[in-house]
């Protein structure tokens, strides 16, 4: 698969997207003035909600928790909250933080999980994005090397983040997921908040949470499966999150 890619400054890529924030990054997006919308997913140790082949990269990018009898592993995701045109993004479609802006934004349109492949199809970029410019995949193979440093760079940062990110998630109430491949629980924290417990948590020595975590799932056959294997299912409506599914209608 060969790919060229050339940027024409359209701006479709900084509207109507949640852009998924280191933890650093999240912070500063608050201090901002930002909206952090905190996604979570997961899948159980006996490799419910996972595929087979992505079990390492799943693993390494998420928590290890109890959930009932049975062990589950979350992946927890802090990203920018765009509705509409991205806050930093001027009326000319050019980034007012573009020195700073995110990793992220910076790997676009590449992609982080190596289980995905790069298709100009999926992404918001005109057709001329995709016919002019340097290459950007030979083989499929990046060529840009500085780039595929920011992919690794990205991907280990959802591994160093993780446990902080539970701790966080822990004192902000969080504690309810989604099983991975049916849906996601979406939070809109209180962004004083969220700053306050960051600095709380990475200002002492990380301690592993207390609680179990729930699962939301969007059927009752999808919640037998989770139960069969131990783990707890959410019965209340939600009351702080959102329930995003992903199962086909």
């Amino acid at each position: 698969m060969n790919t060229t890619f050339s940027c024409v400054g359209c701006g479709k890529c900084c509207n109507d997207h949640h852009v998924p924030l280191t933890l650093a990054e999240a912070r500063m997006w608050a201090a901002d003035g930002g909206q952090v919308i905190v996604l979570v997913e997961g899948f159980l140790s006996n490799g419910l909600g996972l595929p087979v082949q992505q079990r390492e990269h799943a693993e390494r990018r998420s928590v290890l928790v109890r959930s009932g009898t049975s062990e589950a592993h979350i992946a927890i995701t802090f990203a920018a909250y765009n509705v509409g045109p991205c806050r930093n993004l001027d009326e000319d479609n050019l980034c007012r933080i573009y020195e700073r802006r995110p990793l992220v934004c910076r790997i676009y349109p590449a992609e982080i999980n190596p289980h995905i492949s790069l298709n100009p199809a999926t992404k918001d970029c005109p057709p001329e994005s995709w016919e002019q410019g340097p290459d950007l995949i030979i083989g499929g193979e990046l060529v840009d090397q500085e780039l595929a440093h920011l992919i690794q760079r990205s991907r280990q940062a959802d591994r160093d983040d993780i446990q902080t990110k539970d701790a966080i998630c822990a004192l902000l109430g969080i504690r309810t997921t989604a099983l991975k491949g049916d849906g996601f629980t979406a939070y809109l924290p209180d962004m004083h908040a969220f700053a306050t417990v960051i600095d709380q948590v990475t200002a002492q020595p990380l301690m592993a949470p207390d609680g179990d975590w729930l699962f939301h799932v969007s059927g009752e056959d999808v919640a037998g499966q989770v139960q069969a294997a131990g783990a707890q299912v959410a019965t209340d409506a939600p009351v702080n999150y959102a329930f995003i599914s992903l199962r086909a209608a």
